[in-house]
């Protein structure tokens, strides 16, 4: 498995970001996030690119995100929480690395989430709601996809990545 890449999928506020830093910096490997990709490719934030382009055309560029990004090898990918809706991305998350479903409950995305205005897909009246019926459409696309599933609720992100390389292949660990 050398070569692979670590990539961890999820719904937003279930520590992608936040454990795919601490993850990159215990195993010595770089880390890339798709969303900070694409923002970085744009120039603009994801909120924007919702406003101009809509969710089709955001996620027509999370897709080529991700082609670019899984071109690299031994990475920790986060990824975006719709990033498995299309089944080119699930093909590639497959076929380019080490997958890691970080779940958690909506009450902990309400609480992660509460002050967070840049979310797109949050900008609604019923914001509980929108996260309900996410959580019930992509659920089983995750555990679908997932080689490694992890529980993050009440977790700080030092123990999830500290678990996640416990529960690694050996051949993924920075040792092997």
């Amino acid at each position: 498995m050398s070569g692979t890449n670590i990539i961890l999928i999820g719904p937003m506020g279930s520590g992608k970001s936040t454990i795919g830093q601490l993850l990159a910096n215990r195993l010595g490997r770089p880390f890339h996030d798709s969303d900070h990709y694409i923002e970085e490719r744009t120039g603009v934030d994801i909120a924007r690119i919702f406003d101009i382009e809509g969710e089709q055309g955001f996620r027509d560029r999370e897709s080529r995100a991700l082609s670019d990004l899984l071109q690299l090898r031994d990475i920790v990918l986060a990824t975006g929480g719709g990033s498995v809706l299309r089944e080119e991305n699930r093909q590639l998350l497959k076929d380019q690395g080490f997958i890691v479903f970080l779940d958690t409950s909506v009450d902990q995305q309400m609480e992660r989430l509460r002050h967070d205005k840049k979310r797109p897909l949050l900008q609604t009246d019923n914001p509980r709601e929108r996260l309900e019926k996410l959580l019930e459409e992509r659920r089983p696309i995750y555990l679908d996809l997932a080689d490694l599933h992890l529980r993050t609720d009440g977790k700080y992100a030092r123990k999830v990545a500290s678990e996640i390389i416990q529960l690694l292949p050996e051949e993924l660990k920075p040792d092997a």
